[in-house]
């Protein structure tokens, strides 16, 4: 469990590098704010797509594999970046970094499907959300404070080196472990699955959290410097502090949604309850940030990262809970595919709308907009929150096979 959260805070730590040395690469390699949005969002050209693909692959050949397999990619494209040149040059290593970190939450949710019970699964997302949403807190200041010292390229060359060595203690669990893997054939088919209500509705939330969340992620720093005036360190501190926020809201989110569970809340209210509860408080967050000057502003991104936090345990134990472990990889794969299509989206049209007017104001606007329909999503598209009967389902698409052939 704790080497789940250490990969995934590595993963995020990698990804969130290029945003924190937005404002020195721009000048360094004359880009403008256009170029800067495409960089950030060709990561999830590659990242979102093979989510599907890898997610059958973890379940095939085995999460540990799949896994470290993906981290010696993407921490390899990571340390590149530090001797890249031109706009080409980045642009390939940001599709390394997302065909590598593409591994990271399908193998996760196969794991962690398979071995914890439904009971703990809160708290076991929570303690790996705690992980990944750690990585931009971390991240931001350790960069910010490399950067202050030693320039951009130092520290991509340092992130992508120290998460290559998290595979020695990796390759003693992968040895070791004891836990099944549960066979493709075990679980649902994949056209069953699509052809769920609820898996378009984890979808359709997941596309909107992440949607404001990487807003916040790939920009928070350059809004801080070019809108809010704050210094590279200032901004370092600013939002390692916010994210860090999240991150602790995560762990406590899950722990809280396990303990209602065992109360007797059912599943379907706490989880539904929470994941419904933050898109509401980001929808407010947005607009007060666009509308409202001031140190009210800046305390609403604080309130917004500590409802996300809370939040994000549910949007992977809800598709673990309704996949089951024969089909949790594929499914957060597919979830995950369509949620980071939010990183294609959310970077380049925020990078677009900014250089258009040269105030961050609609990119705000836009992302309250798109929170209301992560409510929908959460709140509507999923009925319930347990195991689908997946028996009905196969008997169903065997049926219809039978009666084509008898045709």
């Amino acid at each position: 469990m704790l080497l789940l959260a250490a990969v995934l805070f590595l993963n995020y730590v990698d990804r969130g590098a290029l945003p924190t040395a937005l404002p020195l690469l721009r000048g360094d390699m004359h880009l403008n704010e256009n170029q800067l949005g495409l960089l950030i969002s060709a990561f999830f050209w590659i990242y979102a797509p093979m989510q599907i693909p890898v997610g059958w692959l973890a379940e095939r050949y085995g999460a540990h594999r799949v896994l470290a397999a993906g981290l010696t990619l993407w921490a390899s494209s990571t340390m590149l970046v530090g001797v890249a040149h031109g706009f080409a040059t980045l642009l390939v290593l940001r599709w390394m970094l997302g065909l590598g970190e593409s591994a990271g939450f399908p193998c996760m949710s196969k794991i962690l499907a398979a071995s914890v019970p439904l009971g703990s699964l809160g708290t076991a997302n929570g303690i790996v959300a705690f992980g990944y949403l750690m990585g931009p807190a971390v991240g931001i200041y350790l960069g910010g404070l490399l950067i202050e010292g030693f320039g951009w390229r130092v520290m991509f060359v340092v992130f992508g080196a120290v998460s290559l060595l998290w595979l020695l203690p990796w390759s003693r669990v992968a040895v070791r472990q004891n836990t099944p893997e549960a066979k493709p054939s075990e679980g649902p088919g994949t056209s069953a699955m699509l052809r769920t209500r609820e898996l378009w509705g984890t979808s359709l939330g997941h596309f909107c959290s992440n949607y404001t969340f990487y807003f916040m992620l790939s920009w928070l720093p350059y809004y801080l410097v070019t809108e809010r005036g704050f210094s590279n360190l200032e901004m370092s501190r600013f939002a390692s502090s916010a994210f860090l926020v999240n991150a602790l809201c995560a762990m406590a989110g899950g722990w809280w949604i396990d303990r209602l569970v065992k109360r007797g809340i059912s599943a379907d209210l706490a989880y539904k309850g929470v994941l419904g509860s933050a898109a509401l408080v980001a929808v407010a967050c947005m607009l007060c940030v666009a509308l409202v000057p001031g140190p009210l502003a800046l305390a609403c991104i604080f309130i917004y990262q500590a409802l996300c936090g809370a939040s994000s345990p549910g949007v992977f134990a809800v598709p673990q809970i309704l996949a089951g472990p024969g089909a949790a990889g594929r499914w957060v794969g597919i979830q995950n595919s369509i949620g980071n299509l939010a990183g294609i989206v959310a970077p380049w049209l925020t990078g677009f709308v900014v250089y258009r007017t040269g105030h961050f104001f609609m990119a705000f606007i836009v992302a309250a907009a798109v929170s209301v329909l992560g409510f929908v999503g959460w709140a509507f598209m999923v009925p319930r929150v347990r195991l689908l009967d997946w028996t009905s389902a196969t008997d169903s698409v065997c049926s219809v096979g039978a009666r084509r052939n008898a045709e």
